[in-house]
């Protein structure tokens, strides 16, 4: 049976744990892991721009060993002569062993699944879920702060269309003593659906408030956001929201010693160039860390046997 991943929820707990081990395993042992995917392909399927994702599976595929095939955009794709999701990854099928997929509709990756022949990863869709940066935003904690269970995590900037928000409450929601601090202006608050049906009903403690620098100093993690101008229908909404938190290194002098900042990238402006020198600045080892995690993912979606 195929297996796809497209909701940060299509994993257990274990299974995060046990994929984590092997990515850090992965980060530790580069060689031995570096032709484990000789002669399989990977699909990148891009309806929507991306850098560092498409990039970072890329990379994952050809640090194994595999090769990389697909597109970057709608616009070089057949979707221009209106060719459907559906139809589009039955013929990916044919190729390929492996089909990571970004599109701008929410649901797009799922729907892929269904007629999918091969696993299908979910690279983003939307405004809703991006598992694979949430693995990495998950190993990238572990691995400063050695746990993920007993944290207070502080979320800023656009929690209304920050998919990987979403994916990132709804995965630490499941590990025992979180804290949520939801920072955001009014507009940006996170979904109602992700109070009533995510932290609610498993009395997380959470609170929402606007203004960063008061809850600066009780956060274990910091995950900074962009004001995503592509998920706006009104310019005027993008450019008044936009600057609503900028985290300086003079803000930082009040956070803990071994509080992290986190980011998803690409940043604006809202993390100033004057944090990249602190030790504390966590989100270019987040990079590094999501090829590590996408190994780790290719691998056990593939059913590659590893090493011993």
């Amino acid at each position: 049976m195929v297996r796809h991943l497209i909701d940060p929820l299509d994993l257990s707990v274990s299974e995060i744990d046990r994929l984590l081990n092997l990515a850090d395993d992965i980060a530790a042992n580069p060689q031995k892991y570096a032709h484990l995917c000789d002669g399989k392909k990977l699909a990148t399927l891009f309806y929507e721009p991306s850098t560092r994702t498409r990039m970072s599976f890329e990379t994952a595929m050809l640090n194994m060993g595999g090769s990389v095939m697909g597109f970057h955009s709608a616009a070089t794709s057949s979707a221009t002569k209106g060719e459907s999701v559906a139809d589009t990854i039955r013929v990916v099928s044919c190729f390929a062993d492996i089909c990571a997929m970004r599109h701008p509709k929410e649901g797009a990756p799922r729907r892929a699944a269904q007629f999918s022949k091969i696993p299908v990863i979910n690279a983003g869709d939307g405004g809703h879920q991006h598992p694979t940066q949430t693995l990495t935003d998950l190993m990238t904690i572990r691995c400063k702060k050695g746990r993920l269970h007993n944290l207070t995590i502080g979320l800023c900037g656009d929690l209304k269309f920050g998919r990987t928000v979403h994916s990132l409450i709804k995965s630490l929601a499941r590990y025992e003593g979180i804290r949520f601090v939801l920072i955001s202006p009014e507009e940006l608050r996170v979904p109602d659906y992700i109070i009533e049906e995510v932290l609610k009903p498993k009395n997380i403690s959470y609170e929402e408030v606007t203004d960063l620098e008061s809850v600066l100093p009780n956060l274990d993690i910091l995950y900074m956001t962009r004001v995503q101008k592509e998920r706006f229908f009104n310019e005027a909404d993008y450019v008044r929201l936009k600057d609503s938190y900028i985290l300086t290194e003079a803000k930082l002098q009040t956070a803990k010693p071994d509080m992290y900042v986190l980011h998803p990238l690409p940043r604006v402006n809202e993390i100033a160039l004057d944090v990249d020198d602190d030790p504390r600045a966590a989100y270019f080892d987040q990079v590094q860390n999501g090829v590590y995690v996408r190994q780790a993912l290719i691998l056990t979606l593939l059913g590659v046997k590893l090493p011993c």
